[in-house]
């Protein structure tokens, strides 16, 4: 017995060792599926169609048909990209500084922008303004803005950013209304003030998420929309709200979890401002009253809170009409200046299905190229070497070079037909 016990006893180690060995290994392929280390990094995808803009945008802009590299031990997780996106916005944030405009909306509202001088003299040597649209309850003080505006104003840029109606927690509504997904009125009092000062700029306007929305629908209500504008980027837009609702309640990617997290951030936000939204006013929606605000304390999604809401500011009769009318999937056809639409494949927010649509356009249309990277998350699209991010993001860099870009090809345009008129006026 006593020979017998001694020649068990080595193997118990043995075994525990084994059981150890497998837990570090599951846990291992756990964080290897769950940070996507094993992804590509890649050049983002192009689709486009081969004309002379493509083709000089192609050579002008490197990030293009660059590889992005993502930070090597969680940047090609889209999750934690968004996350970091979300709760941290950038690192290292500048503080630029800028003067914040006051704007009498024709119902009583009062819009509010942020106005940023350039620090540098632009590459074309030409006014340019920089008209932004901040994501959803963004506005001007959110670190990726300021990142963004800092880094364009020291490429020559003047920078106007709009915040969203009722997002600034020190500022009170004035009327009755908040911003909506796609209303363009704030956006459009704030261009046709740059406009009316500057008589000389020309405008690169510019969207992230929600503010890519409205960009694009504003530019696509009106020709006149469009005078003075040498092109738009889009950020991580979903272009149609009626095909989104069904996927951001799924839980495919977390977006119902997202969802939900981002509800309950728009309902501290309406709250904020119960009083005006709630209140007796008589210029208040007849439609929005206290069992809509009984309904908000218990909505979990965005689609409820748009349902009970949001649509009821511009008197829709339904969250399917509200989504259909204020989406700028019908509108994107109708720009003709130059539009970069930029997502990530990772995005949790934005279902891959969604992307079929700057896809087809992007296909059919000379002045549109959409731009594809594999990693980025939403908003993300950090870069680093290993597990620290850099200020600046690809994001950042790629916007202020595709503008540049368009710049100078303007610029040579002009350059070009006045050499012909000249040339013309000698014969």
């Amino acid at each position: 017995l006593k020979m017998s016990a001694m020649l068990e006893t080595p193997e118990l180690p043995a075994v525990f060792d084994g059981v150890k060995l497998a837990a570090v290994a599951a846990v291992l392929y756990v964080i290897v599926r769950c940070l996507n280390l094993k992804s590509p990094t890649a050049p983002p995808e192009l689709i486009y169609q081969d004309s002379a803009l493509a083709r000089f945008l192609l050579k002008s802009c490197p990030l293009l048909t660059k590889e992005y590299i993502p930070p090597l031990i969680w940047g090609k997780s889209g999750h934690i990209q968004t996350a970091l996106y979300g709760k941290m916005g950038r690192v290292r944030s500048p503080h630029p500084y800028g003067h914040r405009k006051y704007l009498t909306m024709p119902d009583g509202a009062t819009a509010t922008f942020d106005l940023f001088e350039p620090q540098s003299e632009h590459c074309i040597g030409e006014d340019v303004t920089m008209v932004i649209c901040p994501g959803i309850a963004n506005h001007s003080e959110k670190q990726y803005i300021r990142t963004f505006v800092d880094y364009a104003q020291k490429n020559g840029y003047r920078c106007a950013v709009l915040n969203h109606l009722g997002a600034l927690p020190n500022i009170e509504l004035t009327s009755p209304r908040m911003f909506t997904y796609g209303c363009t009125w704030e956006f459009g009092a704030m261009v046709n003030y740059i406009k009316k000062t500057y008589l000389q700029t020309q405008l690169v306007v510019v969207g992230f998420s929600l503010g890519g929305n409205i960009v694009c629908k504003y530019l696509g209500e009106s020709q006149a929309n469009q005078e003075r504008v040498l092109c738009c980027v889009s950020v991580c837009q979903g272009y149609s709200a009626l095909r989104a609702q069904e996927t951001f309640m799924q839980w495919d990617q977390c977006r119902r979890f997202y969802n939900f997290l981002m509800a309950d951030n728009m309902k501290k936000i309406i709250l904020s401002h119960r009083q005006v939204l709630f209140g007796d006013n008589m210029k208040k929606p007849q439609s929005l009253s206290d069992a809509d605000l009984s309904k908000l304390y218990t909505a979990t999604s965005l689609m409820q809170i748009d349902d009970n809401v949001m649509r009821k500011f511009h008197g829709y009769s339904s969250l399917k009409e509200y989504y259909e009318e204020e989406s700028c999937l019908h509108y994107l056809h109708k720009i003709y200046v130059p539009l970069l639409l930029v997502n990530a494949a990772d995005d949790p927010l934005v279902h891959e299905s969604l992307l079929s649509i700057p896809r087809a356009l992007s296909e059919k249309r000379e002045n549109v190229m959409h731009v594809l990277p594999l990693h980025g998350g939403h908003l993300g699209f950090f870069e680093g070497s290993v597990l620290f991010p850099e200020p600046l993001t690809w994001m950042d860099k790629l916007v202020v070079q595709y503008a540049n870009a368009i710049c100078q090809w303007e610029k040579t345009k002009s350059h070009c037909s006045d050499t012909e008129q000249a040339v013309s006026g000698q014969e």
